[in-house]
């Protein structure tokens, strides 16, 4: 399809298509982490949003036939933490084990969640609320803690990995 080309289609029976549209739009890279039985797992999202200032709320969308759901549809803490560009590798490593969280530079927060060290945010969260969406639950955190950085991010676009270099 070239530029000029406009490619219609029904969503709920294309969802190629509809899957192609979404990625269109630029994301930032995160990782959610928590604590479990197993130690410290962690899982890469893309589907997170800040919700409100007063309370401090956000939130992040895990998929229901994710391996790692289980660990995150019942926790009442974690942490969201937005990856840095240089920390690609990071990401890389726990899209292939929930639990590649132990082998990465991080340390244990105050109360207990596992924060990744080097990440150009951290929010460490309270379970607030979940909605059921469809495939995934849009889990919401009040934030009682964060942390930042300077530092250009780690972005997702149309399948691929990047750095986005403000100018």
């Amino acid at each position: 399809m070239d530029a000029g080309t406009i490619a219609t289609f029904d969503p709920s029976t294309d969802s190629e298509s509809f899957r192609g549209a979404l990625g269109t739009f630029v994301t930032g890279v995160t990782i959610v982490t928590t604590d479990s039985p197993e130690g410290p797992v962690a899982i890469v999202a893309n589907s997170f949003a800040s919700v409100s200032l007063d309370p401090p709320l956000v939130l992040w969308s895990p998929a229901k036939a994710s391996r790692r759901f289980e660990h995150f549809a019942g926790s009442r803490r974690f942490a969201v933490h937005v990856l840095a560009a240089e920390q690609r590798d990071i990401c890389a490593a726990i899209i292939k084990s929930k639990t590649a969280i132990k082998k990465v530079p991080m340390h244990l927060s105050h109360c207990g969640m596992p924060i990744i060290e080097g990440a150009l945010a951290a929010f460490e969260c309270n379970l607030e609320a979940t909605h059921d969406a469809g495939d995934h639950v849009i889990v919401v955190g009040r934030v009682t803690k964060a942390h930042h950085r300077p530092g250009n991010p780690l972005v997702f676009h149309a399948g691929k990995y990047g750095e986005f270099n403000a100018t």
